[in-house]
C-alpha cells in the first residue's frame, strides 16, 4: 500500500463556532469511513499561518523570519496521511475530504513509503 497525504487548503482567517462545529462533524464522519476501510495513518491541524517561522539557509547563515512562506489568502491549514491500494482509492477519500470541509484538498505520494 502507498502512502498519500491530503493537505488541507484553508482560507486566512477563522469561522463561527457554529460553522466550525459543523465542518468538524462531518470531517469526523469522513475520518471514521477512512478509517474503518484501513486506510487512516494520521491527521492534523495546524495554528494559523501566522504563527509559522521559516528557515532559510542563505551565504552560510540560517535567516529566520516570521510569518508563512509565502503571502497569500489560503495556506495549509492540516493534513492527512492516508494508505491506500492506488492513486484513485487516495483520490475518493480526497475528494470525501473535501465535500465535508467544502475546501480544496491536495492529494501528493508519499515518497519511500508504502
Amino acid at each position: 500500500m502507498a502512502q498519500y497525504l491530503l493537505s488541507v487548503y484553508q482560507p486566512d482567517g477563522v469561522l463561527p463556532k457554529d460553522e466550525l462545529d459543523e465542518v468538524m462533524a462531518r470531517v469526523g464522519a469522513w475520518g471514521d469511513q477512512v478509517k474503518a476501510a484501513g486506510g487512516w495513518v494520521f491527521s492534523v491541524g495546524l495554528h494559523p499561518a501566522d504563527s509559522a517561522t521559516v528557515v532559510r539557509p542563505k551565504g552560510g547563515e540560517v535567516l529566520m523570519t516570521d510569518g508563512p512562506f509565502v503571502e497569500g489568502k489560503e495556506h495549509v491549514g492540516g493534513f492527512t496521511v492516508v494508505q491506500a491500494d492506488d492513486l484513485d482509492v487516495a483520490l475518493e477519500w480526497g475528494r470525501g475530504l473535501s465535500e465535508a470541509t467544502g475546501l480544496p484538498i491536495e492529494v501528493r505520494p508519499v515518497v519511500g513509503l508504502g
